[in-house]
């Protein structure tokens, strides 16, 4: 029986300069074709005729048209927008098929805000963030792959340097959908420990070995958690709990007398005779064992 040839799906976008948004739509095509099983091609031109026949086509061609894969958002009025953020391609490709590639829609909204709106907010120049001081900027997304792009002393190939760029971002974007999913489960666990506990001012986390960036996420919600103690064998925590999730400043300091301090320091200051460190920032303290790092966070609170 003769096998019939596999057509080759061609995805298309702009040559010359790329940008994260071209980037990070192209990875998102290629990853919810890869896990099809299809075969494709991604073709970096202006050839209008190579563009019409093209099956996706985004970041050029001046057409959003869902229904037909166009991603564009150049022409005249733009393709839309969510709470003010304009869309790029990257965008409105994640519109269509984030929950695919996902498969769960809390997730594909966890990339939506965490990645997503932040290369869309860039890509179509709106301020995302405001500078706090002159001459130091966010080292962005953007930035990061404008190092693919050669500078005008060097004749490196664009198209090589962009599917070098792309290789990264289907990386990124792959790990922050497991991340996302592995966050949503963690953070039930989290919750459970917050629920069991009676004083909720302090909550203990024996395992699984969760970071304080899970903590943060898991328990910002909730106004009365000071401190979270997390760790396991001799490896023990305590983290304050920030005042607002994308800041710093914590709801409750620990003592200005213990920050930078360490061992012997620490020790003989609180009576924790195996008090590790505390953060000179005054957010977390260190304990080799879970009844240090509990005792800190109690005297802490008592402070």
């Amino acid at each position: 029986m003769k096998k019939i040839k596999k057509k080759s799906i061609k995805l298309v976008t702009h040559d010359g300069s790329f940008h994260a948004d071209d980037i990070f739509a192209a990875a998102a095509l290629s990853i919810m074709l890869s896990n099809k099983g299809e075969t494709f091609e991604i073709i970096r031109t202006r050839d209008q005729k190579i563009i019409n026949n093209a099956d996706y086509v985004f970041d050029l061609g001046r057409i959003y048209k869902e229904n037909l894969n166009r991603f564009d958002h150049h022409q005249t009025g733009g393709a839309g927008e969510r709470e003010g953020i304009p869309y790029s391609s990257f965008g409105l490709v994640w519109k269509k098929f984030g929950g695919e590639i996902t498969g769960n829609k809390k997730i594909t909204d966890i990339i939506e805000r965490k990645l997503v709106m932040p290369v869309d907010v860039n890509d179509n120049g709106v301020d995302l963030y405001k500078n706090n001081f002159p001459n130091i900027f966010p080292y962005t997304l953007q930035d990061v792959f404008a190092i693919f792009s050669p500078t005008a002393f060097e004749d490196l190939d664009k198209n090589k340097q962009f599917m070098e760029a792309l290789a990264w971002a289907k990386e990124i974007l792959q790990r922050e959908i497991k991340k996302a999913k592995d966050q949503i489960e963690i953070a039930k666990i989290i919750r459970n420990f917050f629920k069991k506990t009676k004083d909720k001012k302090l909550i203990i986390i024996d395992k699984p070995k969760v970071s304080r960036f899970e903590i943060w996420d898991a328990l910002q919600d909730f106004p009365e958690p000071l401190f979270v103690v997390y760790g396991d064998k001799e490896d023990w925590s305590i983290v304050a709990m920030r005042k607002e999730k994308n800041s710093f400043g914590s709801r409750k300091n620990f003592p200005i007398s213990w920050g930078g301090l360490s061992y012997k320091d620490l020790q003989k200051i609180t009576g924790v005779s195996n008090a590790v460190f505390c953060h000179r920032a005054l957010f977390m303290a260190v304990a080799k064992s879970k009844e240090g790092a509990v005792k800190l966070a109690q005297l802490a609170i008592e402070s």
